[in-house]
């Protein structure tokens, strides 16, 4: 029942925000969809079933045996319910900006994520255009988390369902309101904010690290509001791929294992 919940609200919110790409968006694309496309929602069936034979449904499980095993920190608490989902959803959102940094700092995990990065235009595709090994790492990382913060079960779920619809909200062409939009960054990651961290500028690619809050970036000095050439301008990817033809599924599915090119941030960890 979790997982169903999970990936209905998931498939909901993506075809609200395809939809409203279609008729609002807010750059034209170069490359046309029946290119990238194939590829993205290639890699996100691909992570759906491989998710479905390994370790799917595993946060939301933790969650159940640190409940009943009184495991982690909020667990040896006495807070109300709503404190424990409120900390839980916070945290979490905390553990998956820092995942997120370390990504791009230390190349191991670079190697994995540049896949997401690689995508030539930004959109609610590029949500779930991801590499099968990092959404293993993403779901074993998130597990330890809750182990240790005894994350309530109720407020996995939710989490889970408010990451996959921001994360498509976030990556989405769409056209919003200027100022609508300068409102809600100061609690959102609007895509505006988002398609920032996926310019080709070395600088830009290193900020806005947030998938659903903009606290942790304003916080961490991280947040940049604007991009140097404009939205309408901005160049989406990396400088060291830039030719469509060389980032299909199956070279997309390889590119942690070739010949690395990691320049876009010179000080990453090995």
């Amino acid at each position: 029942m979790e997982n169903l919940i999970r990936v209905s609200a998931a498939l909901g919110i993506f075809l609200i925000m395809i939809s409203w790409e279609y008729f609002s968006p807010r750059r034209t694309q170069a490359i046309s969809r029946k290119k990238r496309w194939p590829i993205n929602i290639g890699l996100a069936l691909c992570n759906m079933l491989l998710m479905r034979v390994t370790l799917g449904g595993l946060a939301y499980l933790a969650a159940v045996h640190t409940a009943e095993q009184s495991w982690g920190l909020l667990n040896q608490l006495t807070l109300p319910l709503w404190a424990t989902i409120a900390i839980t959803l916070l945290v979490l959102d905390l553990a998956i900006y820092g995942q997120h940094v370390l990504s791009h700092k230390w190349q191991l995990l670079w190697r994995l994520h540049q896949v997401h990065h690689t995508d030539l235009e930004f959109d609610a595709s590029t949500g779930v255009r991801f590499h099968p090994l990092e959404i293993m790492l993403s779901m074993a990382y998130k597990v330890l988390c809750i182990y240790l913060i005894g994350a309530n079960p109720v407020a996995v779920i939710a989490f889970e369902i408010i990451l996959n619809a921001t994360a498509t909200f976030n990556h989405s062409n769409i056209n919003i309101p200027l100022k609508i939009d300068a409102l809600l960054r100061w609690v959102l990651i609007t895509p505006d904010t988002h398609r920032i961290h996926h310019s080709t500028v070395p600088s830009e690619t290193d900020s806005n690290y947030g998938f659903s809050i903009s606290l942790w970036d304003r916080l961490f000095r991280t947040y940049q509001a604007d991009p140097k050439k404009g939205q309408l301008a901005l160049d989406i990817g990396l400088a060291a791929y830039r030719n469509q033809q060389e980032l299909g599924f199956i070279k997309c599915l390889l590119l942690p294992f070739r010949p690395a090119l990691f320049h876009h941030n010179k000080n990453k960890k090995h």
